[in-house]
């Protein structure tokens, strides 16, 4: 087999990885609020006012950025000020998207907020245009921000918080044209200039304001948005799934899957890199500066629900193919860091492609969790520009990149290059060239997260199947590494002078 030639130009520098791009996102949608994150006080599981502590310790470890809540869908129903006050006295909601479940509000504002001191990442809030009003959302605003004498002020001191928070991130709704009132891009550009003019900065708190932007490939939305709101938005969302399946009604098993629907899952994670680069183009017409920042506030994989559980949770389980799956976006995320300045996985905790997965007082830590840890490195350091000549990986005559990589420089110097092998069966020997280092490099360590086979999965019987070990197979001379990476694996190369 021919080797992956790969030349890492050290001197060529392409800008920041927005640490944003490894951001959080839960929504009160099935198990990950409730029971998730949220066990309350009075729960026999170990807890922080409320808030469960093994998953908080667990979460703690990845150093989340930014955590966006309360939805999702669910944001276009929620009424926040039914979820402040004394928790006996909240009202109960029926949560009409998801599994027509009582919501009982007893995880609110204050919750979540309290939730984002613990994690040290910064709330952003989606605040509800479908069915709330302009003054509601004022309201809301007021209510986290406003240091000074005024009724919502006044309330949030009566519930306990004096002093206010710095809120800086707030979305104008979610998914308007679907879920969020299945509005006309014209409309909504209207209603958003009207309700963002309305969320208002209080004292030095500065909102960053997001836009509803397109779900996948509607361009035309992104186009009037950008023509008709951009001035007035800081930030403009995309929302796409990776879906294997052949329909919604059909998307596919999360563990028992063929190597056909192994590569399809792929190919249609790698059109991350057409959707953004064709609204990116939009963007730019209206924006050549790029102070719109491009914010993928809805990614991840999407399947069946595990057999048993209610198909409005959206619980799946998570395999070294989702690890693949995070791995991918994240190249593509930095690969456009000139305009992509936030990214929240769908989601946090129990749904969809979780970072943990609980089951009463037990927790396991997903193989998209490690993923997460491995490349957190990225983090606010410096992309370095790559060259590469990768092989291809075939399947009934259709062609992707067998590997798939990033590099970066962090503040002390250290290069991280990471790449993610997308064969299940065929091992990737690489070529590295370090070009354009101005000093000895002499210690090279690495992590690998493989598996052994395509569906292999973290369980509460074995929570340790899928996860990291140190990765010993590089070889150091000069300034070139020479590697193999297993088949299906995900590799983190460090570099030291």
């Amino acid at each position: 087999m021919e080797r992956n030639q790969m030349i890492i130009n050290t001197d060529i520098e392409k800008g920041t990885i927005n640490k944003n791009i490894y951001g959080q996102f839960s929504e009160h949608l099935g198990r990950c609020i409730y029971e998730g994150l949220w066990v309350g006080e009075d729960s026999p599981i170990s807890n922080t006012k409320g808030i469960r502590n093994d998953v908080l310790e667990a979460l703690k470890k990845l150093n989340i950025p930014v955590l966006r809540w309360p939805g999702g869908c669910f944001a276009d129903e929620y009424h926040w000020k039914d979820g402040v006050g004394p928790r006996e006295n909240r009202k109960r909601m029926v949560n009409t998207h998801w599994g027509g479940v009582v919501e009982n509000n007893h995880f609110g504002t204050h919750e979540f907020l309290l939730l984002c001191e613990l994690l040290e990442c910064e709330p952003y809030i989606c605040g509800n245009v479908g069915s709330g009003t302009v003054q509601e959302m004022s309201e809301w605003v007021e209510y986290m921000t406003f240091d000074g004498e005024s009724p919502m002020a006044h309330w949030r001191k009566e519930n306990g918080r004096s002093e206010p928070w710095k809120v800086k991130y707030f979305g104008i709704g979610n998914e308007n044209w679907g879920c969020g009132g299945n509005m006309r891009p014209e409309y909504y550009a209207d209603l958003y200039r009207r309700y963002q003019t309305y969320t208002r900065n209080y004292g030095d708190n500065q909102l960053y304001k997001i836009a509803c932007g397109a779900n996948v490939e509607d361009y035309h939305w992104t186009e009037v948005l950008m023509r008709e709101a951009a001035r007035f938005m800081d930030g403009l969302s995309l929302h796409y799934y990776t879906v294997p399946g052949d329909s919604w009604e059909h998307k596919g098993s999360a563990t028992q899957f063929s190597e056909s629907e192994w590569f399809a899952t792929f190919k249609k994670a790698l059109y991350m890199d057409e959707l953004i680069t064709k609204h990116g183009k939009i963007m730019d017409q209206y924006d050549p500066e790029k102070r719109v920042g491009l914010i993928v506030d809805e990614w991840g994989t999407w399947f069946d629900v595990e057999i048993g559980t209610n198909p409005g949770f959206l619980y799946q389980q998570n395999t070294i193919r989702d690890a693949l799956v995070a791995g991918v976006h994240f190249h593509i995320f930095h690969k456009h860091s000139d305009r992509v300045q936030m990214a929240n996985i769908a989601q946090m905790v129990n749904v969809l492609q979780a970072m943990v997965l609980t089951e009463g007082d037990r927790m396991l830590l997903t193989p998209t969790y490690h993923v997460f840890n491995m490349f957190k490195v990225h983090q606010d350091a410096t992309l370095l520009a790559v060259d590469a000549n990768i092989n291809g990986f075939s399947l009934n005559e259709e062609m992707i990149p067998q590997v798939s990589l990033s590099a970066s420089k962090d503040k002390n110097g250290t290069i991280n290059i990471s790449l993610c092998n997308l064969d299940p069966q065929n091992e990737a020997p690489i070529d590295i060239r370090l070009r354009g280092l101005s000093y000895a490099i002499n210690n090279i360590s690495g992590q690998v997260l493989s598996a052994t086979k395509i569906n292999d999965h973290n369980t509460f019987v074995n929570p340790d199947k899928v996860k990291p070990e140190p990765f010993a197979g590089a070889t150091l001379t000069g300034e070139n590494i020479s590697a193999t990476l297993p088949p299906m694996s995900v590799v983190l190369l460090s570099v030291d002078a």
